[in-house]
Parts: C-alpha cells; sequence; structure tokens
C-alpha cells in the first residue's frame, strides 16, 4: 500500500516509486505513470500489435545453397572433435532471428559424421526427423533399434527416446571413408516459449541396439517415390505418415513433393511454416514478393501467411522435401488456409 505524502495527490508505493492518487489524474500521460508502480500495462495501447488483422511471423523466407556451405561443414569434420561437438551440426538460422529459428517455429539443420565416429547417446523432450542427403555406411538407433542411413531416406526420433548415430569406416562392411551428412529437422524454437525442453545423457556412447532394415522410425525413399510417381497430375504431395495413418509427430509432419519437368505447385498462403529441402531437379519458388531459385542440396524456408508456389526447370522433374508445423496447428486449432471460413456457433 502507498503512504500518503500530503494532499498533493502524490504518494510513495510499496516499490519505493512515487505515485500519483488515482483521483488526481487528468490526463492519459498521467495514467500511463501511475500504472508503472503496479505493474499493469494498458491493453488498448497495444490492441493491434496483440491483435494484427494478420498473422505476423517475425522470420523471413531464406535459402540456405548446399554447395556453399557443405565446404564449411567438412571442415568443421575435420577440426572439430565429436567428443568436442557431441552433435556437429551448421544450424540453419533464419537472418531475421537468431538460432534456433529456422522458423517461427521450426529448426533445421546440417549434421555431419565421420567414418567410426559416434555421436553419442542421449534423449531429449524436442522430436526430430532427419532427411539423409549424402554418403552411405552411416546409421541411427533410436530406443534399441539400429537403421541404415541411405541417401533420401527419412528417420524420425521421437520425444524422449534413446537415440545415437555413427558412420562405418572402409574396414566395415558397407562403409567408405567419406562423411555421413543429413538435414535435421526439430520443434526446439516451441520451447524458447515452453521451458519444458531437456537432454539426458547415457552412461556409454551407444545406446544398446539391435540391426533393423526395417522400423517404424524409417521411411524410406524408394517407397515415397514410388507413391509420388504414382499420383496423378503434373504435381503431386505424399505425406510422410506412420503405419497407422497418423502424422509422424505431434508438433511435426512431413511430406515430399514431384515436380514435372516446366509445371508448377498450386498457390498456398497458410498459417503453417515449412522447412523445403531440394532432393532432385531445379527450379524457383515464389514466396510472397521474394523469388527464391534451388537447386539439388539447398534448403529453404516459408514463414506463416506467405503466399508461396514451387516452379520446376524445364530441364527435369523436381523432388521436394518439407517439414512443416501443421500437426501442432491442427491440434490447437490454428491452422488456417487463406481462404478458408471454420467460424461455429459451438467451438470444437
Amino acid at each position: 500500500m502507498g503512504v500518503s505524502n500530503g494532499c498533493n495527490g502524490i504518494s510513495a508505493s510499496a516499490n519505493g516509486h512515487e505515485s500519483i492518487a488515482s483521483d488526481a489524474i487528468t490526463t492519459q500521460e498521467q495514467l500511463l505513470q501511475a500504472l508503472e508502480a503496479t505493474k499493469t500495462a494498458p491493453l488498448w495501447a497495444q490492441m493491434q500489435r496483440l491483435n494484427p488483422p494478420a498473422p505476423s511471423p517475425r522470420t523471413v523466407p531464406y535459402l540456405w545453397a548446399y554447395d556453399a556451405i557443405r565446404p564449411y561443414l567438412l571442415r568443421a569434420g575435420a577440426i572439430i572433435t565429436e567428443k568436442q561437438a557431441e552433435r556437429r551440426v551448421l544450424m540453419l538460422a533464419n537472418p531475421a532471428r537468431e538460432a534456433p529459428y529456422t522458423t517461427d517455429t521450426l529448426y533445421a539443420g546440417l549434421q555431419l559424421v565421420q567414418p567410426r565416429e559416434t555421436a553419442p547417446a542421449h534423449r531429449h523432450t524436442a522430436f526430430a526427423c532427419r532427411f539423409i542427403i549424402e554418403g552411405k555406411g552411416g546409421f541411427t538407433a533410436v530406443h534399441g533399434q539400429r537403421v541404415p542411413m541411405h541417401p533420401r531416406d527419412v528417420i524420425v526420433t521421437p520425444t524422449w527416446n534413446w537415440h545415437d548415430h555413427g558412420k562405418k569406416g572402409a574396414d566395415e562392411e558397407g562403409g567408405d571413408d567419406q562423411p555421413v551428412i543429413w538435414l535435421d529437422g526439430l520443434d526446439l524454437p516451441n520451447f524458447v516459449h515452453f521451458p519444458v525442453h531437456f537432454v539426458e545423457h547415457f552412461e556409454n556412447a551407444r545406446y544398446p541396439a539391435e540391426e533393423m532394415d526395417e522400423s517404424p522410425i524409417l521411411f524410406p525413399w524408394k517407397e515415397m517415390q514410388a507413391k509420388l510417381e504414382a499420383g496423378q497430375g503434373k504435381w503431386t504431395s505424399v505425406p510422410y505418415l506412420k503405419a497407422d495413418g497418423r502424422e509422424i509427430g505431434r508438433v511435426i509432419g512431413a511430406s515430399a513433393e514431384r515436380l514435372n519437368a516446366g509445371f508448377e505447385s498450386p498457390a498456398v498462403c497458410e498459417t503453417a511454416s515449412s522447412v523445403y529441402h531440394v532432393i532432385e531437379g531445379s527450379g524457383h519458388s515464389k514466396i510472397g514478393d521474394l523469388s527464391l531459385s534451388w537447386k539439388q542440396g539447398d534448403t529453404f524456408c516459408i514463414p506463416a501467411w506467405h503466399q508461396y508456389q514451387h516452379f520446376a526447370d524445364a530441364s527435369g522433374k523436381a523432388y521436394l522435401y518439407r517439414f512443416d508445423d501443421k500437426p501442432m496447428l491442427k491440434a490447437l486449432g490454428f491452422y488456417r488456409v487463406e481462404g478458408m471460413d471454420l467460424e461455429k456457433y459451438v467451438s470444437d
């Protein structure tokens, strides 16, 4: 409580700051000054910021050229040891925000493991999906199942599952002296707002695991490509789904797209944000007023509520891998596509 300081309408608040008695306030400036001592803020002064007319992501569309990044990733593999790194990753940081933001809700990074290395076993709250870009003899073990990494496969790591990664050397069957590289996709940005993410390290570098050629965590490219080719039309998109038809994760979903040579995808504007990786081919994407040219190996992001459309070059077919935050937005009732109206008298 404040202590009266006479009839001038000024009192000392409990935190030592002087405040103006409410009945002495005659201007908006005085009111705002007085409110500071009460640790309240007027909504009317921030209504437009807190209730914008459209979604307002802070990240921007951006493309990371694989040819430009790969030499530095290889150099990191030469000078940063597995013990120093734990995970040897170059994070794809959005130029409008610091890492871990690739989009406002998604994180992406390029990870490298050298022959005969082990990225040691740990488990964490975050969910991860991994697109294998290059290399042979790589493997990942998730909660006792060790599966091989083949280029263009997708492997997921469910939340709070022990996992490690490794790479066979030239003296091991199926290995060679080259590294394996993949694209990580995680929901790390969400844990800035929900401070519940943490990591636990296993007592040994590798978690005990059995070799598996097939696993619920593995989505082979040969199966996805067959589905894409079976699709009708010049453009098709196929989601990665669990055997029971559910999304691969509660926060992150993934899909692959085929674009025939010289054709384009439909234009979309949605509240979901996404990260795309070019599996094969070349082309460009129009994202809002921006045009990003891409080729095999490149990765680019599309923040929420940016209209986008992909165009394949006439030189050949293009395949794109995508991960996004649709499962989370749909579960929360936040997913919208421009022009869609879901208003109901009684909300779900």
